[in-house]
């Protein structure tokens, strides 16, 4: 695809105020899976006497696992396939606990005209209304390959 303003968004070019939701419900063995990638074996994550006795009252969730729904979000909805974070700003606000389902939200605040760049507003909100995560994001948009095209290329 060319770099062309209307030819360089692979998935149309988003719009200021489209929005995209995803959600989960988050398991310890998301959170051991997670700290095998990691390396995050922090026992406010593990250890249920330990993290009883944090001001967080329980075992949380790693905040690395809290925002991953962001990036299912963005790479999947809006702006879409081949997104990738510029730059975040995030403020963890309150603890996500096993068990709890999280909805990541991505708005559109900005597009680029010259460049396949989005300004998102994000934010990751437990089921019961209360926001985890809240901030911006800057996302780069990679075109996709031409299937027709990567097709004859690897001929």
């Amino acid at each position: 695809m060319d770099d062309a303003p209307n030819g360089m968004w692979p998935h149309g070019r988003p719009y200021v105020g489209q929005v995209a939701e995803r959600s989960r419900t988050v398991t310890r063995e998301d959170i051991e899976l997670f700290a095998q990638i990691s390396g995050d074996r922090n026992p406010l994550h593990f250890d249920d006497e330990y993290a009883a006795r944090t001001r967080f009252g329980g075992v949380v969730v790693q905040s690395g696992l809290i925002t991953g729904i962001l990036n299912w979000v963005c790479a999947e909805e809006i702006p879409g396939p081949g997104t990738v974070w510029i730059h975040t700003d995030w403020h963890l606000q309150a603890p996500v606990r096993p068990g709890d389902t999280i909805t990541g939200r991505a708005e559109v605040l900005k597009v680029r005209d010259d460049k396949p760049i989005t300004v998102v507003r994000t934010t990751v909100t437990r089921g019961d209304g209360v926001v985890s995560v809240d901030g911006t994001a800057v996302c780069y948009t990679f075109p996709q390959p031409d299937p027709l095209t990567a097709d004859a290329d690897a001929a």
